[in-house]
């Protein structure tokens, strides 16, 4: 995938220029799969180093560990195809943010990174046949929703 031109919009957005042969998608797993690699070229471009792909720890994932300089992101990738019911976004439920926070502390866990600085990003991404158009919504939650953390050793700064 090449992504493109930028147009202006509440995050980022930006069209890919496809890839030189259409590619249909058979199942919403393989969507989703496509998705990911996309979002991973995506965050790639904008210079960030995935840490993390479809990280699991009993039944929770992260889609995309990255960091943006020295910033943790935990990114969420939700697809859809074009002229679908719902948009990308509407997926991401109150449940869903849950489940990637609960995801993420077991990260910061694992990886004895509760100083570090993060944030959650979302990646909305609708394929419309042949390539993907990307929605960036940066710092999309927090943790802070009146849930207590799991982990007593969180550092000021964390927003949960």
């Amino acid at each position: 995938m090449i992504f493109g031109r930028m147009t202006a919009g509440a995050g980022t957005r930006t069209r890919s220029e496809g890839d030189a042969t259409p590619q249909s998608v058979a199942s919403s797993a393989e969507l989703g799969r496509r998705g990911e690699d996309a979002a991973a070229v995506f965050v790639c471009r904008k210079g960030w180093r995935i840490l993390e792909r479809n990280w699991r720890y009993g039944h929770v994932e992260l889609d995309l560990v990255a960091l943006d300089g020295t910033e943790l992101v935990f990114v969420e990738v939700k697809t859809r195809t074009a002229g679908g019911v719902s948009s990308p976004a509407d997926g991401l439920t109150p449940a869903k943010r849950a489940h990637v926070c609960k995801a993420a502390q077991a990260w910061l866990s694992a990886h004895d990174a509760w100083d570090r600085p993060c944030r959650f990003d979302v990646l909305c991404l609708v394929h419309d046949g042949t390539t993907f158009n990307v929605e960036h919504m940066p710092d999309a939650f927090r943790f802070s929703d009146g849930r207590r953390a799991v982990d007593c050793r969180n550092a000021a700064w964390q927003p949960w």
